[in-house]
């Protein structure tokens, strides 16, 4: 038997598979009604195929007219994805994460293991800003405060940091006091003020395809006019107003994959480009580091938890590392600026 062969256990298993997709396909994995030694790695080679692509179901169609006649991101439902995902429990993300509770794709070119790619990929994000002491950042969707501690503590930076999660803002408070650091719970369409940087780190698939032209609206008014913004991104090979119906369900409500497409357009003539990196290759190793910490730690958690979310989040981590390992998603970090640097921009990677 290989890794990535199924073993189905009910047999109206493959009814459902046609009848709702990749919603019956989590679902199916939560219910036990299938197994495989590797999640990733059936997912990988599903995704390889386009196997996937050919399935359309009624279900699907449904979330795609929902998203293209109203606006999945608006203020109000935005909250959502706060109360379903972040507001879980930070000792569930402490045991799962590196110990700055970075939750964003880790930068590997160096490193071994997950905590240096997560020190690897902060660092970096400060060296494309060329953060100097004493600036002042704005991090939109600051999770539990790891860029802005990294940034006080290492460049001498000031940072505002805003979320919609209760839970990150108690805890990035307290790991960040008698620092340079605000955090506060306010949605991105609300903030005023300029900074010299901005940065969003993991974010903007909360936004939403209605909302990208607001987002990039509101991050211009931000932004010093000699200032850069570093947005790191998960990113689709096409444009989709769809969200993946088991995401949607179970993981991020409310959430969209944005395009190359989605983004240049929403940015047009708010922003010029000055730099695109492509790691998403980097996402596998990270959710996969992820999911044996999470394996690793279940004992400690799993007074809080049923077997059926220990099988719902196993599924979400492996299942995205096999998407990324496939190439179907990407992760990408942009560094934009408003009238363009003087001379050619230097990416120090």
């Amino acid at each position: 038997v290989r890794p990535w062969d199924l073993k189905v256990h009910n047999n109206n298993f493959f009814d459902r598979i046609f009848s709702e997709g990749s919603l019956a396909l989590g679902e199916g994995y939560m219910d036990g009604w299938w197994y495989t030694q590797s999640v990733d790695q059936f997912i990988c080679k599903l995704l390889s195929s386009n196997v996937s692509g050919k399935i359309n179901p009624y279900k699907v169609l449904v979330l795609s007219l929902q998203a293209k006649l109203t606006n999945l991101q608006n203020l109000k439902r935005a909250m959502q994805v706060a109360d379903n995902h972040y507001n879980l429990g930070n000792r569930l993300f402490e045991i799962m994460l590196d110990s700055r509770m970075t939750y964003t794709c880790g930068y590997w070119k160096h490193a071994e293991d997950l905590e240096t790619s997560q020190e690897h990929k902060l660092d970096l994000v400060c060296k494309k800003l060329h953060l100097q002491e004493g600036q002042h950042v704005l991090d939109i969707g600051c999770g539990w405060g790891s860029f802005a501690k990294f940034a006080a503590e290492n460049y001498g930076a000031r940072v505002t940091g805003i979320t919609i999660s209760t839970e990150q803002v108690d805890y990035a408070r307290e790991n960040c006091k008698n620092l340079p650091i605000e955090i506060i719970v306010k949605d991105y369409r609300l903030m005023e003020g300029k900074f010299d940087h901005i940065v969003s780190l993991g974010m903007f698939e909360h936004v939403g395809n209605k909302n990208f032209r607001t987002f990039f609206q509101q991050a211009n008014r931000c932004l010093k006019d000699d200032g850069l913004f570093l947005l790191h991104t998960i990113g689709g090979l096409e444009s989709n107003v769809t969200p993946d119906p088991w995401i949607h369900k179970y993981i991020f409500p409310n959430g969209q994959i944005p395009s190359l497409a989605e983004i240049s357009a929403a940015a047009e003539k708010l922003f010029l480009v000055e730099d695109v990196h492509n790691f998403g290759a980097y996402y596998d190793k990270t959710l996969m580091a992820w999911f044996d910490n999470f394996h690793a730690g279940w004992d400690e958690i799993k007074v809080d938890f049923d077997e059926r979310f220990y099988r719902m989040w196993k599924f979400y981590l492996q299942a995205c590392a096999g998407a990324f390992r496939a190439r179907d998603l990407q992760l990408w970090q942009f560094v934009l600026s408003k009238n363009g640097v003087p001379g050619v921009y230097d990416r120090i990677s």
